[in-house]
């Protein structure tokens, strides 16, 4: 009875043992499974989160005809006017429609040369070009049913506004027309198209071209210049453009300066002011100033018996832009512009400075 006893209680202990491991056993596979569980569900929050925090619609942009609002990532970006299509491929995105560029362009295709590189980079070879120099082609822009339309460098009216915001939102320029930095037409039409952070990785990109180029030439740091449009067969009248119009502003990202007998006489909000030539002395304080024109127009200034007396005329420290070229039109720059013409531009910017000796 005894012995019976004892094997009863040693089979009923191994298989109190057993069930105990079994038990156990599943319990470590439950934990393991839950930790995974929940490391798998951490990683989805995170991954949720981090695309969430890149695209929080809506979006609404402030600017000088109001405010705009998007309601979501647009796919179909059109721009109008000038250079606004240039900030959308350099985010690497297409637009469905763009203006012709109106100046600069040397041949029928209503593009300028870096346009016309980075389309091909892209892949595109038959883009969708706005004939709109007397006027915005509503009908056209409606036609490439656009998610969102950019203006950020524009001129369009309060009715223009109007008009092509029940096309789509509106991306406006923030104070006056046609007054918009490069790096605020990057800003603005990156936020208009959703890609805010690719829009400032841009702006660092293209500051640090700039520099380092700006920084192969010293000569050019702290010389006094200016931007001037005039026409060599009426000397009667020229005009500067402002140190905010993004011609002057890229002298100073070059590290020249503009004469505050010029900047004095700007008024705020405007990308220009008409001088007339008893008035030219305005230019005395210019070390060189920038202009468009052809082989003969130096010689035209140094031959007229007011503007020729101009101590930057007088030496020749004048920078003559051909009329109507890429180069003119790089004058009023963008990322791809000024990655293209840079090199070029700032020789003609040091062979100017060098004449100062």
């Amino acid at each position: 009875m005894k012995a019976k006893q004892k094997i009863l209680f040693i089979t009923t202990l191994l298989m109190t043992m057993l069930m105990v491991a079994l038990v156990g056993c599943s319990s470590q596979e439950t934990s393991t499974e839950s930790e995974s569980a929940s490391t798998e569900e951490s990683k989805t929050e995170t991954a949720t989160s981090e695309e969430e925090s890149k695209t929080e619609y809506p979006i609404t942009i402030k600017h000088a005809l109001g405010e705009t609002v998007i309601e979501e990532k647009p796919e179909r970006v059109v721009s109008i006017s000038w250079a606004n299509h240039d900030v959308v491929l350099a985010l690497g995105v297409v637009p469905v429609g763009f203006s012709a560029a109106n100046y600069g362009v040397q041949d029928d295709s209503g593009m300028l040369p870096w346009t016309a590189e980075k389309l091909k980079e892209l892949g595109e070879e038959n883009p969708t070009i706005f004939q709109d120099t007397d006027g915005l082609d509503f009908e056209a822009i409606s036609d490439a049913n656009p998610d969102v339309i950019l203006a950020a460098y524009s001129g369009i009216t309060p009715e223009e506004y109007e008009t092509l915001s029940q096309i789509a939102p509106v991306v406006a320029y923030q104070t006056s027309p046609w007054v918009a930095s490069w790096r605020e037409q990057v800003t603005y039409n990156s936020m208009g198209m959703g890609m805010e952070e690719e829009g400032k990785q841009l702006i660092a990109d293209t500051e640090k071209l700039i520099q380092d180029k700006a920084n192969e030439h010293p000569e050019l740091k702290g010389k006094k210049a200016a931007f001037v449009s005039l026409n060599a067969a009426d000397l009667s009248k020229f005009y500067i453009y402002s140190p905010t119009d993004p011609r002057g502003a890229f002298l100073a990202e070059l590290g020249m300066e503009y004469p505050e007998s010029i900047t004095s006489q700007v008024p705020e909000g405007s990308f220009y002011i008409e001088v007339s030539a008893e008035n030219a002395d305005m230019l005395n304080d210019a070390d060189i100033f920038v202009s468009y024109g052809n082989d003969d127009t130096l010689a035209a200034l140094q031959a007229d018996p007011i503007l020729g007396k101009i101590p930057a005329v007088e030496r020749g420290s004048v920078v003559i832009i051909g009329d109507n070229t890429p180069l003119a039109a790089a004058g009023n720059p963008n990322p791809l512009a000024i990655q293209y013409s840079i090199d070029e531009y700032l020789t003609l910017l040091s062979e100017a400075v060098s004449k100062l000796k």
